[in-house]
């Protein structure tokens, strides 16, 4: 039996999404094959052998970024920001079947911030031909980071459950 094809897809700036995108991929692991890339990157691994696109981005203004608010971000510090986010991602992505996707975000502790990123993708990613499955909020202490205490090993539980998500 081979294992399934997974394609793990993040957005970040701070090292946080990327960080909980790793922790994401080891769990997946577990039951598929994995392929790892920021929004950059991604495009070739998103194909018909596919059988789950996990997509993650830091939330930000309640949302998936815009190029303003990744300006915003390199101005407080960030790392780095790249000229096409995870909404501009899917807005480009062709699929040329309907793709499970599963969505995560990273969001500040904050219980009364409204939004979320992955919301937001999962939407956005039904309008472009995936079919959402799964969001989830990680959450920092702050926009910067770091993480909240045990998030990256509740990223990696997450990911063991998405297995009940795909097709086979």
């Amino acid at each position: 039996m081979s294992l399934m094809k997974t394609v793990v897809v993040y957005e970040s700036m701070f090292g946080n999404t990327r960080d909980i995108a790793r922790a994401v991929a080891e769990g997946l692991s577990e039951w598929s094959s994995v392929s790892f890339a920021d929004v950059d990157g991604a495009d070739e691994h998103v194909n018909a052998d596919v059988s789950l696109v996990v997509a993650g981005g830091p939330t930000h203004a309640f949302s998936m970024s815009r190029s303003s608010t990744r300006d915003d971000a390199l101005s407080r510090g960030a790392l780095s920001a790249t000229h096409r986010g995870l909404r501009e991602w899917i807005d480009d992505i062709d699929l040329d079947a309907p793709v499970p996707l599963a969505t995560f975000d990273t969001h500040v502790t904050q219980k009364w911030v409204p939004g979320s990123a992955s919301r937001s993708a999962a939407k956005e990613g039904r309008r472009h031909g995936f079919v959402p499955v799964a969001a989830e909020s990680f959450y920092v202490k702050s926009t910067q980071g770091p993480l909240t205490p045990g998030e990256l090993d509740r990223a990696r539980t997450w990911a063991r459950g998405l297995r009940a998500h795909v097709r086979s």
